[in-house]
Formats: structure tokens, sequence, C-alpha cells
């Protein structure tokens, strides 16, 4: 019998909380069906010269069996996750992790599954996003003016931190870490976890805890490799799914205070915004959010409080 290869690709170092994640989901596998899988972690493929944005036409394409990549990517053929785009909707990641264990991570697998060629299998804690910038420090909209940021492809993103008075420029994070040095990008916004394992901070030496955005990652898999796979691979499958989701949710609580410390070990100022300091940049994006939340079922920000 020949063995059932399972690649899972990935766009991060091996010491991110999400390849180590898919490092347990393939350990999960490998202890169960010994020789009867080949589980290969591809855990960066901007190493490859790839995008992230590539991963999920790699995986659609049967190049990969699974990755993970940010919900950004799917909010047109499964709107509800644009509810996760909205700036300043999620307060604390406790409930947003229940929202996702429950049963708004079920409504996003069905989505998914009858939507696009991919099976959900987890939805990952990327943490909250927070601003860098080399220019000056932010502290209000009005320092956010004029300054080019870097951020995800999505034209929610790019609306939010227009209103901020930010120049989003949206690309992908490959395009963003291979220009960094130059003078395309002042700034960016990711979690604590990418701003320093993309080494940001050689380059950045303002940073801003706005919590602005929360990220949340996808763990998708071929829908048409997993109904190939043996019955009791599948049932593997979505056990170690879900095993290695709620680790990735553990690893992820306890990132942001690593990260923190480890910046405040560097030249790299950093500044924490109080509510009363945050709350001039909920107003500026609020015509953003009252847009959205015209078009979204009012269910779907139930699910999140």
């Amino acid at each position: 019998m020949s063995k059932i290869i399972i690649k899972f690709g990935g766009y991060q170092n091996p010491a991110s909380i999400h390849n180590r994640a898919a490092a347990r989901f393939g350990e999960l596998l490998k202890k169960k069906f010994g020789d009867r899988i080949d589980f290969q972690l591809i855990g960066n493929v901007l190493d490859l010269g790839r995008q992230s944005g590539d991963l999920p036409k790699m995986v659609a394409a049967g190049e990969l069996s699974l990755c993970y990549i940010s919900s950004v990517r799917f909010t047109d053929p499964v709107p509800e996750f644009k509810v996760l785009e909205l700036p300043f909707i999620i307060k604390d990641r406790a409930s947003v992790q229940r929202a996702f264990a429950g049963e708004f991570g079920k409504l996003l697998q069905k989505r998914m599954e009858e939507n696009t060629p991919f099976k959900l299998l987890g939805v990952w804690d990327n943490g909250f996003r927070h601003v860098t910038n080399k220019v000056r420090p932010i502290r209000t909209p009005a320092d956010c003016k004029g300054i080019k940021i870097r951020c995800q492809v999505s034209e929610m993103h790019v609306e939010a931190l227009q209103a901020m008075g930010f120049v989003p420029i949206s690309v992908d994070v490959k395009e963003f870490v291979d220009g960094i040095a130059g003078d395309r990008f002042d700034g960016q916004e990711n979690p604590l976890t990418n701003t320093y394992n993309f080494g940001v901070q050689n380059f950045h030496r303002y940073q801003t805890l706005t919590g602005h955005l929360f990220g949340a990652s996808v763990m998708i898999c071929n829908a048409e490799h997993f109904r190939d796979w043996p019955a009791d691979l599948q049932a593997a499958v979505i056990e170690a799914g879900n095993e290695a989701t709620r680790y990735q949710h553990q690893l992820a609580a306890a990132e942001d205070a690593e990260m923190l410390a480890k910046f405040k070990l560097i030249d790299h100022e950093i500044i924490e915004l109080s509510e009363a300091e945050r709350a001039p940049f909920v107003a500026a994006v609020k015509p953003v959010l009252d847009k959205y939340r015209r078009e979204l079922d009012p269910k779907l920000f139930s699910y999140l409080t």
C-alpha cells in the first residue's frame, strides 16, 4: 500500500505559533498512522518565492493538502468572515475563541464547505493587530496623517486605516517583507508575534498598541483530498485539527506577553494606549463600522460579545 502524502503549507518561521500548531497536527497524525502517511510541513512558502496569498491556490490545486492563511482572504465567498475584519469589534480573545469553538465556528465551517473547495478544520487566533512605523510616535489619529502603512489585502482594512488618517498600501506580506528596508512603506500593522518574527523591529522604532483589529487565521484542507482519504484518516484529521486549534489558542494567549517582553529589551518605543486615548481612534472609524453594520446580520455581532 502506498503512503498517503499530506503536505501542510504556511508562511512563517518555525518558531511561529502557527507553524508550531501545524507541526502538532502532523505529530498527532504520524503517531496514529505511522508509515501509512508521509506528513510534510512546508512552513514558509515565502522562502520558495511564493506569496502567502498563493497558499489557498496551492491547496485548491492539490499542490498542498492543507494550509493556514488569514481569514481576510475569504470575505467574498464567506461574507460572515467580514465581522472579524471590523475595527474595535472584538474586546478580548477569550470571547472570540469561544465563538470560534461554538455556533459561529460551525457557521463558518458550513459556509466554507458550501462556497469554496476547502474544508475548514479550525479557526486560529492571530492576535490583536497593532501599528508600527519609522516616522514618529503615534498617540492620536492626527499622528497617523500621511504615514504610508502596509496592510493586508482587504478593502475593509484600507477603509478603516484611511479613516484613522493613514495612507494604506494593501499588499501581500512577502511584498512588505521584501521592501521593508526601502522607502515604499513607513509603517505596518500586525499582531505582535508577526511584527517580531518578520523582523519589523529592525526597521521601525515606534509601536503603538492600538488593538484596532483582531486577526483570525483559517486552517483549511483540500475537500477533495479529504473525501478521498480512508474514513479512519478523515476522523483523525478532524480530531487532530481540533487539537491543533486548541494548542494554537493556548500558544496565542501566551505569545503577546512574550513578544512584548522582547520588544522592551531593544531600542523600541512602545506606546500603550489607555481607553481614553484609544477613544479618538474608535470615533474615527465609526463611519466604517456603521456602514458594515447595515450590511451584516446583527446575529454575527452577537456571537462575538
